[in-house]
């Protein structure tokens, strides 16, 4: 299959194959209206009279993608005629698998200024949240890619005034070569000087190798579950900005290894991901599916330096205002361990002040008695500088039910390890393993590379840093 029309019709089926409703039916934005209505009434439990579903309708379109697409993962408030209050949801927010999930095709979006015609939307509840664009196998993906930042720069276009503004992700592929990006406003949706989309993904398995082809793509993206987790758990939308983020297959692959380790008690475990490939992101993102555990009572985020406690809050605060307070000292890192507070569940601190607050000589860790068996869950930011002293001998003596990770881009190997410990005769060297036990997840310079998401560099300059071995004066490329 090479033509276009040819791609098009396997993919609808390879969708119907996964579970997914085809309705042919749903080519306009009539019948997309109405369809939406019909599932916003069943989930919500509600019948609408014409005027109020045109009035809810009206308040939900907007031409804003920041809050449309915060409107999709909230409750939400409506007034009904005679005054009484409707507290709705637009899809099942504790459980995204169990949403409606339908394929349409060929839809198409009359407005005053144009005439789109989209070629696959997915729709969840009604709602069309992802779309794909196809070309024939000989047509780079990138002309699709160019559609639809046309589509999107027309005046009047059906993503500003219809229900097209609740869209989520793109897909674009020749069948071949398949490429997925976040939705965003017109600023943070264009191509830069070198014509390229930016950012914009390849899904890859968890050793990193790409997954391109669409139907392989299809299997392992777009299954309703895995589409449902995708859209709820791993996009970001960033207050700070008014932006989406949909995070890179290595980060979620990352967050999900933890949370697994942590669900499953199964001890300890490190992360590495080279330095520049947003482990910020990875941690924070990880840090708030934790927070939502009942059995979790803390997670702190450690880093080893004052500058990088702030920097780090600052971050995660980015993602989502609010999100974790200053510690000022080690009294109030210690408050905040105690706290019971929902807000202070999430703790980002300095290993030195976590260092003070188990400190014998201090007051703090009579304090800190009542925390002895909770669960704690820590995470260190560069764990190969700051795990090799006394401090995770002390937070493992203290918090003997904690499970400890580490993020690195430079594990320590015993080949470049400076670090032993003695055992009567017997000297070993200390690494990032012995310290954290296993490795959960890599995603390395040679990677980061293939990616782009690097720059090239001369590799003397890293020779010793863990990453790779290479020959004096190669350059990777």
């Amino acid at each position: 299959m090479t033509k276009e029309n040819q791609i098009e019709e396997s993919l609808v089926n390879k969708l119907k194959d996964l579970k997914y409703a085809y309705r042919p039916d749903i080519r306009d934005r009539h019948s997309l209206e109405k369809n939406f209505r019909e599932k916003f009434e069943s989930l919500n439990r509600v019948n609408l009279s014409n005027s109020e579903f045109a009035r809810l309708r009206d308040e939900i379109i907007t031409q804003d993608v920041f809050t449309a697409s915060k409107t999709l993962r909230e409750k939400n408030y409506f007034q009904r005629e005679d005054g009484t209050p409707l507290h709705y949801t637009l899809v099942n927010i504790k459980d995204w698998c169990k949403n409606e999930f339908e394929v349409i095709n060929q839809l198409r979006i009359n407005t005053e200024n144009s005439n789109h015609r989209y070629d696959v939307i997915i729709l969840i509840n009604g709602l069309p949240v992802v779309q794909v664009e196809l070309k024939g196998i000989s047509i780079s993906p990138r002309q699709a890619m160019q559609q639809i930042v046309d589509y999107k720069n027309d005046a009047g276009n059906g993503y500003n005034n219809s229900l097209m503004c609740f869209m989520q992700l793109f897909i674009v592929s020749n069948q071949s070569n398949t490429y997925y990006f976040a939705n965003n406003k017109n600023q943070h949706f264009q191509f830069n000087a070198d014509e390229q989309f930016l950012p914009v993904y390849q899904l890859a398995d968890e050793s990193n190798k790409k997954i391109t082809h669409l139907d392989l793509f299809a299997d392992k993206f777009l299954s309703k579950c895995t589409l449902g987790e995708m859209i709820s758990k791993y996009m970001v939308l960033v207050e700070s900005e008014q932006k989406l983020l949909v995070m890179r297959p290595y980060q979620i692959y990352a967050v999900k290894a933890i949370v697994d380790c942590i669900n499953q008690n199964r001890g300890n475990g490190y992360i590495w991901h080279t330095t520049g490939s947003g482990k910020t992101l990875t941690s924070f993102k990880a840090s708030t599916l934790l927070k939502e555990n009942p059995e979790i009572d803390k997670c702190l985020f450690v880093v080893d330096r004052k500058d990088l406690d702030r920097q780090t809050r600052e971050e995660f605060n980015k993602f989502q205002e609010g999100s974790v307070e200053e510690n000022t000292n080690t009294e109030s890192l210690v408050r905040r361990l105690l706290s019971s507070d929902y807000s202070d569940k999430v703790i980002v601190t300095t290993i030195q002040k976590l260092g003070l607050a188990l400190d014998d000589t201090k007051n703090y860790k009579e304090r800190l008695q009542y925390l002895k068996d909770s669960r704690m869950v820590f995470i260190f930011d560069e764990c190969h500088r700051s795990q090799f002293g006394e401090n995770h001998k002390a937070i493992k003596a203290f918090f003997p039910n904690s499970q400890l990770f580490g993020f690195t881009g430079t594990p320590i190997f015993e080949d470049n390890s400076n670090y032993t410990v003695r055992e009567g005769e017997e000297a070993t060297y200390k690494t990032t393993e012995s310290i954290f036990e296993k490795q959960l997840h890599a995603y390395t310079i040679t990677h980061a590379i293939e990616d782009k998401n690097v720059l090239r560099f001369h590799i003397d300059y890293f020779k010793g840093q863990g990453d790779v071995n290479p020959k004096p004066g190669e350059v990777i490329a």
